[in-house]
């Protein structure tokens, strides 16, 4: 019913939006060579001055030149690519063959292999040791210190082996001790003969070089007996009371020590002061009795710091002047000779108590 209402003498495109005069204006002005552009055509016009050095990705489109000419349309310049290839980049020098992570390597490598050497040492030595308790377990400890021969007279005293007897913290120690012992040995054996050459160029110094040959015979094995062997025994055993003799005696040591470096006259020391009273004499002997007292003198500072050092290990073992106590108090009654003693005297006061009252009962 529509088409009968509808004008036939009306004009079709009154009502078409796309017949606007506005619309169609612009449709119209389209600049020239837009409408025929094909962007997939080959066809290109000819380079002009500077376009060498546009994009690839740019298409120039002339429109117009400066002149007011306008091209064909359709032609489109596009720009020439020139083929490349990768860039390989080549090293300026060849990489060193020993590497820092190699060199890492070749260390820890080393490193191991020297706890590994470690490891298998200590367990030979543990391995030895223990062949060693196992033998002493069997047939007892036999002495052999001093070491000597077996045709000599006179055999070994005691017994003295530091990875056997001395835990393993405490071995260094113990053996500078004995060291030190061995060192003051030699230092009063060269005494004698400094005391001697002084004695031959002073007649009036004959009590000196006797003095130097007692304190030699003498102090050689009190020192050893006195205050070496109880160390021994102290870190042998964590005996306290061995600790204790070592301290009491070890000063008493180190005064020893201070008064020989001193060198009194008619002591027997060729001391500081009886080396220069020996150099008025003779520059030869005074010399050599300057080098004894140098000897005597570092004799008293290692042993004033061995004692400190001492000292600082026996506060970590646990020691204490209670506990020494109690070891001097079993180790007395555990001796046979003063039990015998004991029960002698209490035999004696028991059988005269008896006969004291036997005695009042027949008053």
């Amino acid at each position: 019913m529509s088409d009968f209402d509808s004008n036939p003498f009306a004009d079709p495109d009154l009502n078409n939006p796309f017949k606007d005069p506005s619309v169609t204006q612009v449709t119209r002005n389209v600049p020239p060579g837009l409408d025929e552009y094909n962007p997939f055509s080959d066809s290109r016009t000819k380079e002009e001055p500077g376009e060498e050095n546009a994009p690839f990705w740019y298409a120039h489109i002339v429109i117009s030149d400066h002149k007011g000419t306008q091209p064909a349309p359709g032609n489109v310049k596009m720009p020439n690519v020139p083929s490349t290839q990768p860039a390989i980049m080549k090293p300026t020098e060849e990489p060193p063959p020993y590497t820092q992570i190699a060199k890492e390597h070749a260390l820890a490598q080393a490193e191991l292999l020297k706890r590994q050497e470690e490891l298998e040492r200590k367990a030979a030595e543990l391995d030895r040791r223990e062949r060693e308790m196992q033998n002493l377990s069997q047939h007892g400890r036999k002495n052999n210190w001093p070491p000597l021969p077996g045709n000599f007279p006179v055999g070994p005293c005691f017994y003295q082996d530091f990875s056997v007897d001395i835990p393993v913290e405490f071995q260094k120690t113990v053996k500078i001790m004995y060291y030190l012992w061995m060192f003051h040995t030699v230092t009063l054996f060269l005494n004698i003969f400094g005391c001697l050459a002084w004695f031959c160029v002073d007649a009036t110094r004959g009590v000196d070089f006797g003095l130097s040959i007692l304190w030699f015979l003498l102090f050689t094995p009190c020192s050893f007996v006195c205050w070496y062997r109880p160390l021994y025994g102290a870190f042998r055993s964590d005996s306290s009371f061995r600790f204790f003799v070592f301290f009491f005696v070890y000063i008493c040591q180190f005064a020893v020590h201070v008064l020989q470096a001193a060198g009194f006259h008619n002591w027997g020391n060729c001391g500081w002061i009886s080396s220069l009273t020996g150099l008025n004499k003779s520059i030869p002997v005074g010399i050599m009795m300057i080098i004894i007292a140098a000897l005597f003198t570092a004799s008293a500072v290692i042993s004033l710091v061995m004692f400190k050092k001492v000292h600082g290990l026996y506060r970590t073992t646990g020691a204490s002047f209670e506990k020494a106590q109690q070891e001097f108090a079993s180790g007395v009654m555990s001796n046979k000779t003063v039990q015998t003693a004991a029960a002698n005297a209490a035999s004696t006061a028991a059988t005269s108590a008896a006969q004291n009252a036997f005695k009042g009962n027949q008053i």
